[in-house]
C-alpha cells in the first residue's frame, strides 16, 4: 500500500491533537531553546577565557567569573533539558491515551463490519505498536523542530552582528543540515517506512492465525509450512529494516561531513576577514566557536528523518483508521422502538460486485419462531447481519414493528435484538461474567435461569468454582459446544424482544440440542429467527423459509 498523504499533511493533522496542551508545548520549546543556548555558551565562554589569558582586562569579566559562568551554564543545561524532556513526554503519553481512546471509538463505529475482514492482526498492530511509535513524534519531533528553528535564528542574528558574511554562512549551514538533509532523506525513506509498518501488521495477522490454528497445524504436520511463511515475512521485514538502517548511516555520515565542511568554511572565512582587518581576532574566534558549538538542535532535526519515516507511516495508518467511514452510520436522532416483529421486503445486498441476497422477503410475527434453511454460503447469515444493521441493504425494506431499520436509533436497535452465532467470542473472565455481558445488572438467579435454558447449568455447577470459574483466553478451557451454550445463555439472558440465532446448536450433541430447542419452543414472549442447514433443527419453527443462492425458494 502506497502512502496517500504528504508528510506535511500527516504532521499537521497530528499536531492539531496537541492543541489542548499548547501551553505545555510552548514551555517545552522555551526550556529547550534556553538549554541549547546554555550548551553553546560553554565553549564560547571558554574562548573568552582564552582571550583573557592572552590579553589581560580585555573583557569586564575576570577569568574566575567566566569559569563560574561556564559551570552555571552546565548546571542550567541539565536542569533545562530535564524540564524540556519531562514536558515533551508528559504531552506524548497524555496524547497517546487520547489517541487510543479515539482509535477504540473509531473501531466501535466501524465494527462489526470492520472485523468481518481478515486484518485483525493489522488492527492489533495499529492499536499497539503504531500508537506507541507516535511517542517519537510528540516527545522528540514537535518541540525539537521549533527549538531548532528558534535557536538557529538566534545564532544567525548573533553571528551576523559580528559579520554579515559569517551570518550567511551559518544560515546556510543550519538550513542545509536541519532542513535539506532531512527533507531529501524523508523522500527516500517514506515509502520504506510505510512498507515496514504494513508488513509488520501483516506479520501480526499471520502470527494470530497460526496461534489460533496451532492444534490443526500440529495435527496435519503443517507446522513447517507455517514456520516458513513466518520466516519469509520476517525476512522481508528485516530487509526493509536493513534498508532503513543503511539510509540512516548515510544521513549521519552526510551530516558529519557537512558539519566539517561548514566549520572549515567558517574558520577560513573568519580569519580571512581578520587578515583584512574587517573583524578582530576575538570576533573571528568567537564566531567560529559559536557555529561549531551550535549544531546540536539542527543535528537533532537531521537525525529525526529516518525514525520519522516509520512514525509518520504509523501516524498515517492511525489517521486513515480515524477517518474511515463506517459501513453504517450510527443513528442517534431517530426513533426508539419496542420491536415485536420483523418484515423484510425484496431485500437485495452484495459485496462489491458479488450479489449475496436477491429479492428476499420474510415475515417474522410477534412471538413466532421463523426458520431459515439453506446450505452454507447461501446468504442466511448475511440476512441476519442486515437485520442487525451491520451493513445497509442495497435495496428493499427491513422493518421492525413497521419502522424502517434506518430510522431506528442504533442503541435502541441493539437493545431490541440479541444475536447468537455458532462462533461464540468469550473473554478472559469467569463463566458468570461472560454470560452477564448480555445484561450487566443481572443477578445470580437470572444468570442461572439463562444457563438452564441453554443446557449449561449442570456442567457449570459441577466445576469447583461454579460460575466463578475462569475460562482462559478466548475460552480455551472450554469445548466448542460449551462455548456455544454460553453464547445461547447470553441470548436467553438478554431482555431483547427479538432473538437472531445463527446455527446456535451446530456444535452440540442431539441431547443438548433437543433441550435447547425445547427451551426456544417454550419462549413465547420473543420473536425468534432460527438459522440452520439442518431441517431437523427447524422442527420447532412456525414457518420455514428455504434460501438457495440468495433467493427464497417458492413453497
Amino acid at each position: 500500500m502506497k502512502s496517500k498523504k504528504s508528510s506535511l499533511k500527516i504532521m499537521t493533522q497530528l499536531i492539531i491533537l496537541v492543541k489542548p496542551m499548547l501551553f505545555i508545548i510552548v514551555a517545552a520549546v522555551i526550556l529547550g531553546v534556553l538549554g541549547f543556548l546554555c550548551a553553546a555558551s560553554i565553549p564560547v565562554l571558554g574562548a573568552l577565557g582564552i582571550i583573557n589569558l592572552t590579553e589581560t582586562n580585555k573583557y569586564i569579566f575576570s577569568l574566575n567569573e567566566i569559569c563560574s559562568f561556564m559551570v552555571l551554564s552546565a548546571i542550567l543545561r541539565g536542569i533545562l533539558h530535564y524540564g524540556e524532556q519531562a514536558s515533551n513526554h508528559y504531552i506524548a503519553f497524555k496524547l497517546l491515551a487520547i489517541i487510543r481512546s479515539k482509535v477504540f471509538r473509531a473501531l466501535r463505529n466501524l465494527c462489526p463490519a470492520k472485523l468481518e475482514g481478515n486484518d485483525k492482526g493489522n488492527l492489533i498492530a495499529i492499536i499497539t505498536s503504531d500508537v506507541e511509535l507516535l511517542e517519537v513524534f510528540y516527545a522528540h519531533t514537535i518541540s525539537p523542530m521549533a527549538i531548532g528553528i528558534i535557536t538557529s535564528l538566534i545564532f544567525i542574528v548573533f553571528i551576523s552582528s559580528i559579520s554579515t558574511v559569517l551570518g550567511i554562512i551559518s544560515a546556510v549551514a543550519y538550513i542545509f543540515i536541519g532542513m535539506i538533509v532531512p527533507i531529501v532523506n524523508e523522500k527516500k525513506v517514506k515509502q520504506l517506512g510505510v512498507d515496514y509498518r504494513n508488513k509488520s501488521g501483516e506479520l501480526n495477522s499471520i502470527f494470530l492465525d497460526n496461534l489460533r490454528g496451532l492444534t490443526e497445524l500440529i495435527q496435519y504436520n503443517s507446522v513447517k509450512t507455517a514456520k516458513g511463511n513466518i520466516l519469509k515475512q520476517t525476512k522481508n521485514i528485516a530487509e526493509l529494516q536493513n534498508n532503513l538502517k543503511k539510509q540512516e548511516i548515510k544521513v549521519k555520515n552526510l551530516t558529519e561531513a557537512s558539519i566539517m565542511f561548514f566549520n572549515t568554511i567558517m574558520i577560513f572565512t573568519a580569519f580571512y576577514l581578520y587578515s583584512k582587518n574587517i573583524i578582530s581576532f576575538e570576533n573571528a574566534l568567537i564566531s567560529s566557536v559559536t557555529l561549531m558549538s551550535s549544531y546540536g538542535s539542527v543535528i537533532a532535526l537531521s537525525n529525526l528523518s529516518n525514525n520519522l519515516a516509520q512514525t509518520l507511516a504509523s501516524g498515517e495508518r492511525i489517521l486513515n483508521l480515524l477517518e474511515e467511514k463506517p459501513q453504517t452510520e450510527e443513528k442517534t436522532n431517530g426513533i426508539d422502538i419496542n420491536a415485536k416483529n420483523i418484515i423484510c421486503e425484496k431485500v437485495k445486498f452484495g459485496y462489491n460486485e458479488k450479489k449475496i441476497l436477491n429479492d428476499v422477503s420474510i415475515t417474522a410475527e410477534e412471538g413466532k419462531i421463523i426458520g431459515i434453511l439453506g446450505k452454507s454460503g447461501c446468504g442466511k447469515s448475511t440476512l441476519l447481519k442486515l437485520i442487525m444493521r451491520f451493513w445497509d441493504k442495497d435495496s428493499g425494506k427491513i422493518k421492525l414493528s413497521n419502522i424502517e431499520i434506518k430510522n431506528i436509533n442504533t442503541h435502541s436497535l441493539r437493545q431490541n435484538e440479541s444475536y447468537c452465532t455458532q462462533e461464540t467470542i468469550l473473554f478472559n473472565d469467569t463463566i458468570g461474567n461472560n454470560i452477564r455481558i448480555a445484561k450487566l445488572n443481572a443477578n445470580d438467579d437470572e444468570i442461572e435461569t439463562a444457563a438452564k435454558k441453554a443446557s449449561i447449568h449442570n456442567f457449570i455447577s459441577e466445576l469447583p468454582l461454579g460460575y466463578d470459574t475462569p475460562i482462559g483466553e478466548l475460552g480455551d478451557r472450554l469445548s466448542g459446544g460449551e462455548k456455544q451454550r454460553i453464547g445461547l445463555a447470553r441470548a436467553f439472558l438478554s431482555d431483547a424482544n427479538i432473538m437472531l440465532l445463527d446455527e446456535p446448536t451446530s456444535n452440540l450433541d442431539s441431547l443438548n440440542e433437543g433441550i435447547i430447542l425445547k427451551s426456544l419452543y417454550k419462549t413465547k414472549d420473543k420473536t425468534i429467527i432460527l438459522i440452520s442447514h439442518r431441517k431437523s433443527t427447524l422442527g420447532i419453527a412456525n414457518k420455514i423459509y428455504n434460501i438457495e443462492n440468495g433467493k427464497i425458494l417458492k413453497e
